[in-house]
């Protein structure tokens, strides 16, 4: 008996050591076997910015997780949406990690506010308030809207709402957009008044609406007496007056929706600009209608800026019975089926003009954006295919690409126009050749120098080109008036 008690006691220690030496064979790379553990999330940002944060934009921007046990992350979860992350930048106490970008319109709201991490040895959640931008509005869609009618609020971080009052009428059912742009509703039966309250998480919106009226173009801007003409914009409705190169329109019809108004155009004795004044205010266009004068490039006319360089383009005429509505003289483009790549500015297919003052010298350190490339347009036969391209003479200029037929990046559609129309094109739209998209495709200039040189003055091609690897379904046939640079802004 005594024999076996020694035995007994002779295992017994070496028993213990076995024990204890089991969680060693659990240890993970950095030596430890415990679950992670956060303990902050700190700015990215070196000193004296890499602080303690306590809630967050979601923009993309890299942070610093510090705390225990790091090292093994095999998951990283920002409001429920998994980030991407290089191990490499990691340790045992901290990770570097880049926040996802994240759709608050979409997420699962029970995640919101958290950040989950996981590590081959556990899990842990730590709360941290990371959410959108507070909301911010810019339009209604149809202010004038009845009831039953859908609307759409537009705005930025139109997300995670909690509350949305039209009027004093509480909104129940409505829909954020993925990219919280745009939130959604049906007008309630009682069409309530213009005060809108919006609650979200990250704040709250609460304005009286103004629906100042805007112009965002005018279907022909050198129509003749007779023709149909259609204003663009917002909120043109209940119409107080309206006027049309100071000419005033005493007879016209809005859309319900308050986006355009159509008139006859009456006689005109001057130019002027299109306004139009409703109860809410009053707008007008900064630039002239019924004027081909200003900005002109060219106009085709003997009498006026002829500018042609007497080769290019397929002819100019005036009167065709294939171009009604415009007495004076006009440049024609007329193709046929273009094969891959065909289309240049030394052909047939090219409109070239001389120098001309797109922008005054004085105006040259101005926006972009302040200023557009307008011009007059029939396109009489339907077009499908190849691209309109605006050059200026700068070698090697940034191209504007007029392409309606064009409806997303899949599908297209035969275009016409139903007469002359007036084609607006800003010059932020000029842009450079991009590597992988192509020519026009790339960033757009960032000032006027980049396309009409620091004088302003340059010559002018436009041109058509088949940029698609196949031939087009169909060719050109139209005629193109009144190239002009405007200032819209």
């Amino acid at each position: 008996m005594k024999k076996k008690s020694y035995l007994s006691l002779f295992f017994l220690p070496l028993l213990f050591m076995i024990v204890a030496l089991l969680p060693a064979c659990k240890k993970n790379a950095d030596g430890s076997s415990a679950p992670p553990v956060i303990a902050a999330i700190k700015s990215y940002v070196a000193s004296p910015n890499d602080t303690v944060l306590h809630s967050a934009v979601a923009n993309g921007q890299w942070v610093v997780i510090t705390g225990q046990n790091l090292r093994d992350a095999t998951q990283i979860y920002f409001d429920g949406v998994p980030a991407t992350f290089n191990i490499a930048l990691f340790a045992a106490g901290s990770a570097v990690v880049k926040i996802p970008a994240i759709q608050f319109s979409t997420i699962d709201t029970a995640k919101l506010y958290t950040v989950k991490y996981v590590t081959t040895a556990g899990s842990t959640t730590f709360s941290f308030k990371l959410g959108p931008a507070a909301p911010g509005f810019t339009a209604i869609s149809n202010v004038f809207a009845a009831p039953g009618d859908s609307v759409h609020i537009y705005g930025v971080n139109l997300v995670l709402i909690q509350r949305f009052v039209y009027g004093g009428t509480p909104i129940t059912s409505f829909k954020s957009s993925p990219d919280g742009t745009s939130l959604d509703f049906v007008m309630p039966a009682t069409t309530p008044t213009d005060q809108l309250l919006i609650v979200g998480k990250a704040g709250t919106i609460n304005i009286k609406i103004v629906a100042t009226p805007t112009i965002t173009g005018i279907s022909n801007e050198n129509a003749s007496q007779g023709d149909s003409v259609f204003v663009y914009g917002t909120y043109l409705k209940n119409i107080q007056s309206l006027s049309f190169a100071g000419t005033p329109i005493t007879s016209f019809k809005e859309t319900s929706d308050g986006s355009s108004v159509r008139f006859v155009l009456p006689a005109l004795s001057k130019s002027g600009p299109v306004s139009v004044t409703t109860k809410f205010g009053t707008t007008a266009t900064l630039y002239n209608v019924n004027d081909v004068a200003t900005g002109r490039i060219s106009d085709w006319e003997w009498g006026g800026n002829f500018n042609w360089q007497w080769w290019g383009g397929s002819y100019y005429t005036s009167g065709s019975s294939d171009f009604p509505g415009n007495s004076s003289q006009y440049m024609v483009l007329k193709t046929g089926v273009l094969a891959k790549g065909e289309g240049n500015t030394y052909s047939s297919y090219a409109i070239r003009m001389n120098g001309a003052q797109w922008v005054p010298t004085a105006n040259i350190n101005e926006p972009v954006s302040n200023w557009a490339f307008k011009f007059e347009v029939n396109v009489s036969k339907p077009w499908n295919g190849g691209t309109i391209d605006i050059i200026s003479g700068i070698d090697g200029s940034p191209i504007a690409r007029w392409e309606p037929w064009q409806k997303n990046e899949t599908t297209t559609a035969a275009y016409t126009t139903k007469g002359w129309i007036t084609v607006t094109i800003p010059l932020s739209s000029f842009r450079k050749p991009d590597g992988t998209l192509g020519e026009g495709k790339g960033e757009s200039i960032s000032k006027l120098a980049d396309l009409v040189t620091s004088s302003g003055n340059t010559s002018c091609f436009v041109y058509i080109h088949n940029y698609d690897a196949s031939a087009t379904a169909t060719g050109f046939y139209g005629a193109f008036d009144n190239f002009r640079v405007v200032k819209i802004k």
